[in-house]
């Protein structure tokens, strides 16, 4: 009963956003900066903890199914994230403010962004029993444009 209830439960596959998002000289929006952090966090429809309940007879069961933040991967970068994400706000850092990033080290058209959560799921039961199933993971996968930025360095005169 309680594998029948989280089915039901349908946990979503992650949602999250990016910043930076660029428009590039040649009109692609939304584009990340290879060499400089990517934030990542997840929207708000994505849901870190999940309880259903389902009920057959005089018989219930409880089913929470709890996460601990995503996973990130990408071809061609570094990623790093130990929870959520922290969404990005005017005037924070760029470097190392978010516990969620991705870091591209070439640019491309196209970069799959993979992104996942997996879930402990534990359950209980009004007639005394309770226990664990096996994990559940949830997975998206987004393409980001990726530009490259040139810039050129002044040094400052000294006196």
């Amino acid at each position: 009963m309680a594998r029948a209830a989280l089915e039901a439960a349908a946990i979503p596959a992650p949602s999250v956003e990016t910043n930076p998002r660029i428009t590039t000289d040649d009109g692609v929006e939304g584009a990340a900066v290879v060499g400089v952090d990517t934030w990542v966090w997840a929207a708000s429809d994505t849901p870190s903890h999940v309880e259903v309940r389902a009920t057959a007879g005089s018989t219930s069961v409880s089913v929470s199914a709890d996460a601990g933040g995503l996973s990130l991967s990408a071809p061609r970068a570094r990623t790093r994230c130990t929870g959520w994400g922290e969404p990005w706000r005017e005037g924070a850092s760029r470097e190392g403010d978010s516990d969620c990033v991705v870091v591209f080290t070439r640019s491309a058209a196209r970069v799959p962004l993979t992104v996942s959560a997996t879930y402990d799921i534990a359950w209980t039961s009004t007639n005394g029993t309770s226990g664990t199933l096996e994990a559940l993971t949830t997975t998206t996968t987004i393409d980001l444009p990726v530009a490259e930025i040139q810039t050129i360095n002044k040094p400052t005169p000294t006196h």
